[in-house]
């Protein structure tokens, strides 16, 4: 508590350089990372449920979750060929 008081009464505050715009906490960056962790642990959270609950395999949350990575890549992979397609014309 007494450091951060003199940190502020000392004006010690001046001498630190300011973050980066690039990696403040609401940049396109840092919200993209946010993103990918809460994703993460929604993923972590699926696993543990359908292997506690439903009684599923590891290897069975495994294949399901790599079956969903590849068919989300396909809708993915489809939809962006469409807007490529009607961008064209």
């Amino acid at each position: 508590k007494t450091d951060f008081i003199n940190f502020i009464n000392d004006q010690e505050w001046k001498s630190i350089e300011p973050v980066s715009s690039w990696f403040g906490p609401s940049s396109l960056l840092m919200s993209s990372m946010s993103a990918l962790f809460q994703l993460s642990m929604w993923i972590r959270h699926g696993h543990g449920y359908l292997t506690e609950n439903l009684g599923i395999p590891v290897w069975g949350s495994y294949a399901i979750f790599g079956l969903a990575t590849l068919f989300s890549g396909l809708i993915l992979g489809l939809v962006s060929e469409a807007f490529g397609t009607a961008c064209e014309h």
